[in-house]
């Protein structure tokens, strides 16, 4: 596998205007706006840039927020990144979508959680979340805008994710992605709401038989790496053959986790990390060039080796394929390259050695 960076998401503020149970960040009103300035950030684009020409997601926090973003969006196309944009979308508007198109920013990405006000809004701690992302998208429909919805399950939402993706759907995204729950940041506070291995396979497995027949928006689960074994699972068992449809600019196609091997995550500060859920910095870009971090960080170069792989991970045959989420590993067992904690699929070496 050649690793090369295909997606960067870069946290241009900690400022949010919500308050989610679950961010990675524990953004709110009260951080700052940017440790970087404007100037700032157009060397850190242009660093990357010198190497790599990946996708390049600007995130929060809620960068709306930024009285720069836009600038920050034309420099980034301008050096020949494929920029895009994740917002909550509350504060999208006529003059934000002629921004964004003027920008060159190529899709924007939306949060919903929900498929009710009551459910959404009870996810982002915010009353009239939920009427907000849904008028944030009939904004970008009509400025025919591209735009993606990320969701994010819980316990205590995880029954209607059937419902999130009909409206999904109905919305008119380009894809929609299901995101399982990494505890990290805020959503350490909800470790008991994460959703069981039992559920979690059944979950997948409705995705795949949904996957299957959906001909119009691309669908993906996110931060379930195990997917992939699933897919490669039932694919043996049925007649005739399975295509894994992407998006031109996605990442990964066909394979799971890969933090640290294909994407990473930069905060505000300049702080490399494999992705947006794993805590344990590869480097900081203030001190760095970005090429060296991502060639050289010991942490980079752990991630990629699958034969350091520890329990259940370290023997599957599907590590490959999977790599099983080495965010979630360390969230929950303290290392990451522990096996991956909410999968219940044994391999038959581990089976012969319980019995």
């Amino acid at each position: 596998m050649e690793f090369i960076p295909k997606w960067i998401a870069w946290e241009a503020t900690g400022k949010c205007n919500l308050k989610c149970v679950h961010c990675r960040s524990n953004a709110d009103m009260d951080a700052e706006v940017g440790y970087y300035n404007t100037e700032e950030a157009f060397q850190l684009i242009d660093d990357i840039a010198s190497y790599a020409k990946p996708v390049f997601v600007l995130s929060g926090g809620e960068p709306l927020l930024r009285e720069d973003i836009f600038e920050i969006a034309r420099h980034g196309t301008e050096k020949g990144l494929r920029m895009c944009l994740a917002t909550n979308g509350i504060l999208l508007n006529d003059d934000y979508c002629e921004k964004i198109k003027e920008s060159g920013i190529r899709i924007v990405s939306l949060s919903l959680d929900g498929s009710t006000s009551e459910i959404h809004d009870n996810f982002r701690n915010q009353e009239g979340a939920f009427e907000g992302t849904i008028r944030g998208a009939e904004y970008l429909r009509k400025h025919n805008i591209e735009f993606i919805i990320n969701s994010s399950f819980t316990k205590r939402n995880q029954k209607d994710i059937p419902e999130v993706y009909k409206l999904a759907k109905k919305l008119g995204a380009t894809a929609w992605y299901l995101f399982m729950i990494v505890p990290t940041g805020r959503g350490e506070e909800i470790m008991d709401e994460l959703i069981s291995k039992e559920d979690y396979e059944d979950i997948l497995s409705w995705h795949y038989n949904m996957e299957k027949q959906e001909k119009d928006m691309l669908v993906r689960p996110t931060c379930a790496p195990h997917y992939y074994r699933i897919v490669r699972q039932r694919t043996r068992e049925e007649v005739g053959e399975y295509s894994h449809r992407t998006l031109k600019f996605s990442t990964g196609g066909s394979k799971g986790c890969i933090c640290g091997q294909l994407i990473c995550f930069i905060d505000n500060h300049g702080t490399v990390f494999p992705c947006s859920y794993f805590p344990l910095s590869a480097g900081n870009l203030k001190e760095e060039k970005f090429r060296d971090i991502w060639e050289n960080s010991p942490l980079f170069l752990e991630l990629r080796d699958y034969k350091k792989y520890q329990g259940d991970c370290g023997s599957c045959g599907y590590i490959k394929a999977c790599g099983g989420c080495r965010a979630r590993a360390y969230a929950v067992t303290g290392s990451y390259l522990e096996e991956e904690p909410f999968c219940s699929y044994v391999p038959p070496s581990r089976l012969r050695d319980i019995k």
